[in-house]
């Protein structure tokens, strides 16, 4: 069940183009900056770009995986197509 978001995730074809956009459109320096992971804080919570590896948006879900640190990561596919991807940061600000 989720408790709370304060992060959202974007799943985009082109990292270095879309962190570049989002640096300018937002006015801001990516929190964080690597070829799989890029995110904004905004307004207290995260816009992150993920790269989609080519796959068709329906095809973008992943079961959880620890990419470091506790965190883990992961994408569902919600009952309308849309993909949801997810973070769980056992340092967030926020966790219980």
């Amino acid at each position: 069940m989720l408790k709370g978001l304060e992060t959202v995730v974007y799943f985009v074809e082109d990292m270095r183009a879309a962190t570049d956009w989002y640096r300018k459109a937002l006015g801001i320096e990516p929190n964080h900056d690597t070829p799989y992971y890029s995110g904004f804080t905004v307004a207290g919570d995260e816009l992150g770009l993920h790269p989609a590896d080519g796959k068709p948006a329906g095809e973008r879900h992943a079961p959880p995986q620890e990419v470091g640190g506790g965190i883990l990561v992961g994408a569902v596919q919600d009952p309308f197509g849309n993909v949801l991807g997810l973070i769980q940061n056992p340092k967030s600000p926020n966790a219980r």
